[in-house]
């Protein structure tokens, strides 16, 4: 199974930015070890589904370590470790959204 998700805020940037649009495998994501590096959605009780990156493993066996891009970023500094019941998926592909250019019309 997949899924649809639509990136908001910047806390990705500038890897993933405002608009973009990822598909993140759900089920399928089990049979793949996740590892540092992974870009995974999850979901946080109180700011609702987020998507970061793994850095590392937590201390327990099923929770991991996220971090954003942007050093403002709400992650594991914050949030505390993820545990794998709240991860939703792994993010299989990245759509940018067509970036303006600043240029004259040709």
């Amino acid at each position: 199974m997949v899924r649809v998700l639509r990136i908001s805020g910047d806390s990705m940037s500038p890897d993933y930015r405002e608009g973009d649009f990822v598909v993140i495998a759900t089920a399928p994501f089990l049979f793949h070890i996740l590892k540092p590096g992974d870009v995974i959605a999850f979901e946080h009780g109180y700011y609702g589904l987020l998507i970061k990156r793994i850095s590392r493993r937590g201390d327990a066996t099923d929770e991991f370590i996220v971090e954003g891009v942007n050093s403002n970023s709400l992650d594991s500094r914050r949030l505390g470790p993820v545990r794998l019941d709240a991860i939703r998926g792994r993010v299989i592909a990245h759509f940018p959204k067509p970036r303006r250019t600043t240029g004259a019309p040709s």
